[in-house]
């Protein structure tokens, strides 16, 4: 059965954290739910970076590449002034996480395992 888990707001800097850590040298695709907009894909599948909440500015990061010669440039996908993180890492076939911005647009990051011979 999935697990869903809401984070509290002081524990998004530390849970981002070991989120990035827990995820190192897997793919990550980042889309975006918008009910003005609709559904956009902003990365398919790219190496992951990492997952960062800034509590100056009031923002998380989610970044890929800048780790290889095939990908050398890191990409940031920001979110601004959220106000839910999600956790989904138990019973789901990829592990994700949503973040929820003060106009109810979603972005979902989901995390893929590299699998052997799979070129990150």
């Amino acid at each position: 059965m999935a697990e869903t888990r809401v984070l509290d707001r002081d524990r998004w800097t530390t849970a981002l954290d070991e989120l990035t850590e827990a995820h190192r040298g897997e793919l990550v695709s980042i889309e975006v739910l918008d009910p003005a907009i609709g559904h956009q894909y902003e990365a398919e599948r790219l190496p992951f970076s990492y997952l960062a909440y800034d509590p100056k500015d009031d923002v998380v990061i989610v970044a890929v590449g800048g780790r290889s010669a095939r990908y050398p440039v890191v990409l940031r996908h920001m979110v601004e002034h959220p106000k839910e993180i999600d956790v989904s890492t138990v019973g789901v076939p990829e592990p994700a996480v949503r973040v929820l911005d003060r106009d109810d647009a979603a972005t979902l990051i989901t995390f893929f395992a590299v699998g052997p011979g799979t070129e990150s």
